[in-house]
């Protein structure tokens, strides 16, 4: 989400203005004329690791331009657990049944704005993707590889419970912008 340009309130443009109640030297959006502050907190965003009938699943996403394979995620919404909305992801995503919710970790994803909250899920039923997923795959455990970011942090220390000591892919470095 971009940052706002003018205040919500009284849309007076923001300036970044650093004050002492914000701990030291951090500056934040601010309107001038009235106060508001925009506070940037990042979002929480929750992921499962799902197993079902004894593989692991997991999803392409339809928006991604890389073939890569991930968690099923989703935004927490108003009024629900990290439990509810976990589970809700898992069945809106996957149409499975979430049966067994377990909290993995919490997993930092700054370069989102966003702070990741995984769980193992047992699920079961029968697969059908949402339009947001194209396709999915099932791995067994020594079959799985993860990834150096949030979710695959996730993975990874779910695969050590396991017993099982995870492989990471190697990904091309990010060019500078």
């Amino acid at each position: 989400m971009p940052h706002p340009k003018y205040c919500p309130d009284c849309a007076t443009p923001v300036e970044s203005i650093e004050l002492a109640e914000d701990g030291g030297p951090k500056s934040r959006l601010r309107c001038p004329a009235c106060g508001w502050t925009h506070w940037n907190n990042p979002t929480p965003v929750l992921a499962g690791i799902i197993e079902y009938r004894g593989q692991v699943l997991l999803a392409r996403n339809a928006a991604w331009a890389h073939k890569a394979y991930a968690l099923i995620t989703g935004f927490m919404e108003a009024g629900e657990t990290p439990q509810e909305g976990i589970a809700r992801e898992i069945k809106e995503e996957t149409n499975l049944d979430a049966s067994e919710l377990n909290l993995v970790g919490v997993y930092d994803f700054q370069r989102m704005n966003q702070v990741i909250i995984a769980y193992h899920a047992v699920a079961d039923g029968e697969v059908r993707l949402s339009p947001e997923l194209v396709d999915y795959r099932l791995y067994d455990l020594p079959a799985l590889r993860c990834w150096p970011a949030g979710t695959g942090y996730a993975l990874a220390d779910w695969l050590r419970t396991r017993g099982h000591e995870p492989q990471f892919v190697e990904w091309p470095a990010r060019p500078a912008s």
